[in-house]
């Protein structure tokens, strides 16, 4: 397992995306899902975009590789007064996985939860993912709720 001690979270930026790219690929994949170029493309354009709630920020290592990398939109809740961050996708390169970097993620968005005075930070994962919940449940305990999910089929 290679790791570099030091790891520094920042937003991403453009000159990111080969990387960016990789290690989204990797998520993808980790959840068994056949990478798409265009749903990809369009991601990073709205990850780029200053005008769509969609951000993105990164884990980097001392020797500036980029090994972790988390996607989170804001949106409007009908029961709070203020806006609420969904970390949707968070994804650690497997080689550097088990060093905190995706401690360190959420422990930077839960940073800018209380300073930009967001409501709440909330996630899922999947029901098998042990190693990732193994992490999650230090945060908080399982909310308890269910996902029920309806696709377009016409899409």
């Amino acid at each position: 397992m290679k790791f570099e001690g030091n790891i520094k979270i920042r937003e991403t930026q453009a000159s990111d995306e080969s990387r960016w790219r990789e290690l989204w690929e990797g998520y993808n994949r980790f959840y068994k899902r056949e990478p798409s170029n265009p749903v990809t493309t369009h991601l990073w354009r709205r990850l780029m975009s200053p005008t769509t709630p969609v951000y993105s920020i990164l884990a980097e290592n001392e020797k500036g590789l980029v090994v972790g990398i988390s996607n989170y939109l804001l949106h409007e809740n009908t029961s709070t007064l203020s806006p609420v961050c969904y970390l949707q996708d968070i994804f650690v390169d497997p080689e550097f996985r088990g060093h905190g970097t995706g401690r360190k993620m959420i422990d930077w968005l839960l940073l800018q939860t209380k300073k930009q005075k967001w409501a709440r930070l909330y996630w899922h994962t999947s029901e098998g993912n042990y190693r990732a919940r193994g992490l999650y449940d230090k945060f908080t305990p399982h909310s308890g709720f269910l996902l029920y999910t309806i696709k377009n089929l016409e899409l």
